[in-house]
């Protein structure tokens, strides 16, 4: 069966993507400074960690090793991580998941909070 493009990225590369992500913002790491350790652009790790681009064997070595962690880690063979934390991995791969999260963690009131999440919801059409 040929691949689609049209039908998105693989959730599997979504993953990978987004646990890329997860552990270079752990480690403070940008995107440039992690693109000159494995020798590709930044925009490069931009779509990697999007899932648009799928990561090659060696590339993957490669980020692991730049990110101090392992193939299996990034993969979802380490770690023990549940499907509900590997959803929220896919959604946090998504552009500005984690810019409006960090947004939302600086908002000091509960009921503010609690108001972004109401017309999120409401936006989602629940």
């Amino acid at each position: 069966m040929p691949l689609d493009d049209a039908i998105g990225p693989d959730p599997v590369d979504i993953a990978i993507g987004a646990r890329m992500r997860l552990r270079r913002k752990s480690l403070g790491i940008s995107q440039g400074i992690l693109s000159d350790r494995v020798g590709v652009s930044f925009q490069q790790i931009q779509k990697y960690e999007r899932g648009a681009n799928r990561v090659s064997g060696s590339m993957l070595v490669s980020i692991a090793s730049a990110l101090d962690t392992t193939v299996g880690w990034l993969v979802g063979e380490e770690g023990g991580m549940s499907d509900a934390a590997d959803d929220i991995l896919q959604s946090l791969a998504l552009t500005g998941a984690t810019d409006l999260l960090e947004a939302y963690a600086a908002i000091p009131r509960a009921s503010a909070r609690a108001a972004l999440v109401a017309l999120a919801q409401e936006m989602a059409e629940r």
